[in-house]
């Protein structure tokens, strides 16, 4: 009973504060401060101190800045304005047209950035007035735009999958290849369900522009700067020539390069980019305090160990213990970020997964899955928030219209499920 009164009281206090309105990270440190106030004679600044320094003085965590980093210089030069000239001859012949463009580009630019915000913005601000100028239905752009953007979460370089890979202990480099299939398969998935979509509209959003048929070959070869920094970094990594950390130097050294050829590298960009991945990284390290200070709290009253206790008690088999996480992270991230129900959850789901004989590079890859089902799921979506912004609609219209992605996405659980190898045959190989 002690384990309940403490699991309610931790509830009680954490939704307090995050209904207040205070940060995540701040609502994680002062529940933790409270359970161990209450629940422990344990010095708390002692316990603070160690944990937290403990936790954040991994070599692996400094990847996680600079590929922000590297995403921010993209982000605010031209660089990421290739990606829709360079795709859209491609993938105007193919039914749906110019939709498959916010699913190629989000896969593409996923995989500079890390973040499924920054690939839904990025490739937003191109897409939108392009798609709209050519008529295409609002509901389709919007959709399509939210569902390919939590590609950013899964393909690799994944800033939730570094999370997720220093909580659980893992390599950094083994995640990335167990998501690179996964993450190219729903981007096809999603690009299936356009092609279907316009083959039964046919005729919609077929208007041409004066330019859509110009400069193909030019727009063609707007891509091989991007596709060349993918390769360099993801390519070191895969290879073994260098760790997640170097590969991220190097992809942030790439990005300063190309947009100093472009001439797009200004003082205020430069500027702007070392203080966005700033604020970015300081966000997360915060929730990561947080988070690592209430799994303490929370292991010094036994919750963890009593959870997993009781859990295991039920006798559930693999497929009811993965289908009972899947309602569970959607529903927690109805009202959480990504980043934040992974940290928040994985002292007590560790075990149990580990327990049930789960590869914990698949079950990886099925978190990042089922997060990215949260990142379009109301009210706390934040790919929702950034669409709202761009686009003026009201948030249950933006909603309604990724929901076709959203069981999309659930289907690919059910994919996952049936075929791991999807997900563990590539560290096999290259291992």
């Amino acid at each position: 009973m002690t384990e309940t009164y403490a699991i309610i009281i931790f509830l009680a206090v954490l939704f307090l504060f995050l209904g207040s309105g205070v940060w995540v990270g701040a609502s994680l440190l002062f529940t933790a401060v409270v359970g161990v106030f209450l629940f422990t004679s344990r010095p708390i600044g002692d316990s603070m101190a160690l944990i937290i320094w403990g936790g954040q003085s991994s070599w692996t965590l400094t990847a996680l800045p600079l590929f922000i980093w590297m995403g921010e210089i993209l982000y605010r030069t031209r660089l990421s304005e290739t990606l829709f000239r360079g795709l859209a001859p491609l993938l105007r012949p193919l039914p749906g047209g110019l939709l498959h463009v916010n699913i190629g580009a989000s896969a593409i630019f996923a995989a500079i950035s890390g973040s499924s915000a920054a690939t839904v913005a990025t490739v937003g601000k191109m897409s939108i007035p392009e798609l709209r100028k050519r008529q295409f239905p609002e509901r389709k752009i919007i959709g399509t735009l939210a569902g390919a953007g939590t590609l950013g979460l899964l393909i690799p370089p994944s800033i939730s999958m570094i999370i997720y890979g220093v909580s659980v202990n893992i390599s950094i480099a083994q995640l990335f290849m167990a998501a690179t299939l996964p993450g190219l398969c729903l981007a096809v998935c999603f690009m299936v369900y356009v092609g279907v979509w316009g083959l039964l509209n046919r005729g919609v959003g077929t208007r041409e522009t004066a330019d859509d048929a110009a400069n193909v070959w030019r727009a063609l070869l707007d891509l091989v700067p991007v596709l060349t920094l993918i390769t360099a970094v993801i390519g070191s990594i895969y290879t073994g020539v260098a760790t997640a950390t170097e590969a991220a130097a190097l992809g942030v050294l790439g990005s300063l390069i190309l947009s100093a050829a472009q001439r797009s590298l200004t003082l205020a960009s430069f500027r702007d980019s070392v203080l966005g991945s700033v604020r970015t990284t300081a966000m997360i390290m915060f929730i990561l305090m947080g988070s690592t200070f209430l799994s303490l709290a929370m292991g010094f009253t036994g919750i963890p160990r009593a959870l997993a206790e009781g859990i295991g008690a039920w006798n559930l088999s693999p497929l009811a213990l993965i289908a009972m996480l899947t309602v569970f992270y959607i529903l927690l991230g109805c009202f959480l970020d990504g980043i934040s129900s992974i940290v928040l959850t994985m002292a007590v789901i560790e075990p149990l997964v580990r327990a049930a004989g789960f590869d914990m590079l698949w079950f990886g890859v099925y978190l990042m899955i089922v997060v990215e089902m949260a990142q379009i799921t109301p009210p706390i979506g934040f790919n929702l928030f950034v669409l709202q912004g761009m686009t003026g609609r009201d948030i249950g219209f933006i909603a309604a219209s990724a929901f076709p992605m959203f069981l999309i996405m659930c289907g690919f659980i059910v994919l996952l499920v049936a075929f791991p190898g999807m997900a563990t045959w590539l560290p096999g190989v290259l291992n």
